[in-house]
């Protein structure tokens, strides 16, 4: 039996969302609000986001733009021309949320940061997605996922058996930042729905990345895991005769069971093993002797044998073993998606919605911007004159028609 997507209206249907953020944590806040049913208008400079041009790029797409942009329409414009200011904050008004990740001096040079919205008497559901947060010493320092990792203890958390610091192989500090921001900007969408106020959502990637630690911090302060990274013992990666599995215990009752299942006996009574405080303290043995057991048998029988007796245990998996998981497949967690003029897509659902039916690919630059001044009133003309003096980009001007 296969999971089949939800049905009915969308919880967002009817709401709009102003997406004026690039990279990837703003504008997969905004992907997931679409994810919910939001109409999300993207605007972005005529060259188009900068996350469409890193990784795997193509033809002004790329497997970061294409995930963190389905289902939005795009809106090519020069912020820093008066007229194209004057174009996103016709957009403003008819927005119920907005979202950025310029820097605090950027927005405000533009006009569009909060105070000045509100100051022209609107009130919408606003998220500033930031580095560092908007003032302080470090508000106007950059910050990429890779810097944040560093300077948040992230890469420390996740540092080798030699000690050595390394960074988290996914976009960590962006992604978290813009599931927080989600979560952040629908809890004061309600508050504006009971109110009719709007309000200022403020999410930093430092203070992302430090709430996602929070038990390391209080640990290392304290100075229980000054030293050491596990949290019990045995837990690890060990090789199988055709693979590699993590095999863990958490406590006493999990410990008996991997104790039985590799026919260890002597463990249960050795006292160096009766608590998890003296299995840390252990660790070395522990691991050597399993490490030698694991060995002897394929994935799949230890898989059958740790099942047997529920332990704790996964196979280590590669990107394409995930995508073809067992329980994948009945869950419809992935989908390919034809993204024009760049290919098939591999892309994964929201984990809160299997709203699989609905995943639209991402906008080509500019993809909508005639037909969003149009609903903002211009005429052809008036748009002709503005894609002429590159205010506006348009989706033939970036695919280089001529005609």
């Amino acid at each position: 039996m296969t999971t089949t997507p939800s049905q009915g209206p969308m919880p967002l249907q009817g709401f709009t969302v102003l997406d004026l953020s690039q990279g990837v944590a703003g504008p997969y806040c905004a992907q997931l609000l679409a994810g919910q049913g939001a109409r999300v208008i993207k605007v972005e400079p005529p060259q188009g986001d900068w996350g469409r041009h890193v990784g795997v790029a193509r033809n002004g797409h790329s497997t970061i733009s294409s995930t963190y942009n389905g289902g939005k329409q795009s809106l090519a414009i020069d912020a820093r021309h008066p007229d194209g200011k004057a174009l996103i904050l016709q957009l403003a008004q008819q927005a119920d949320i907005i979202v950025q990740n310029f820097r605090p001096q950027v927005v405000q040079r533009l006009g569009l940061d909060y105070e000045s919205l509100r100051e022209r008497g609107l009130k919408p559901v606003y998220v500033s997605i930031s580095g560092y947060g908007p003032d302080g010493p470090f508000a106007d320092y950059p910050a990429t996922d890779s810097v944040m990792q560093a300077d948040s203890g992230l890469m420390f958390s996740n540092r080798d058996a030699a000690g050595t610091p390394q960074r988290i192989g996914v976009l960590l500090a962006d992604i978290a930042a813009g599931v927080y921001a989600a979560q952040a900007c629908t809890a004061a969408l309600l508050h504006k729905l009971r109110t009719a106020e709007g309000s200022h959502v403020q999410i930093n990637l430092f203070n992302v990345c430090c709430a996602l630690q929070s038990t390391v911090f209080s640990e290392e302060v304290t100075g229980a895991q000054a030293a050491r990274q596990a949290i019990s013992a045995p837990n690890g990666v060990f090789d199988a005769a055709d693979g590699k599995l993590t095999i863990l215990a958490l406590n006493n009752e999990q410990f008996v069971r991997i104790c039985r299942a590799f026919e260890l006996a002597h463990w249960e009574t050795d006292p160096r093993f009766a608590s998890n405080e003296l299995r840390l303290e252990h660790k070395a043995q522990l691991h050597a002797e399993l490490s030698r057991k694991v060995a002897q048998q394929s994935l799949a029988q230890l898989e059958a044998l740790l099942g047997c007796h529920q332990v704790l245990h996964a196979r280590v998996r590669a990107g394409r073993d995930v995508v073809g998981h067992p329980q994948a497949q009945h869950l419809r967690t992935f989908q390919t998606i034809e993204q024009p003029d760049f290919g098939p897509l591999v892309w994964a659902a929201a984990p809160w919605a299997c709203h699989a039916d609905a995943v639209q690919p991402a906008p080509r630059i500019g993809e909508h911007s005639e037909a969003l001044l149009r609903e903002l009133g211009l005429d052809p003309l008036e748009i002709a004159a503005l894609v002429a003096r590159q205010v506006v980009a348009t989706d033939s001007d970036a695919r280089g028609d001529t005609r």
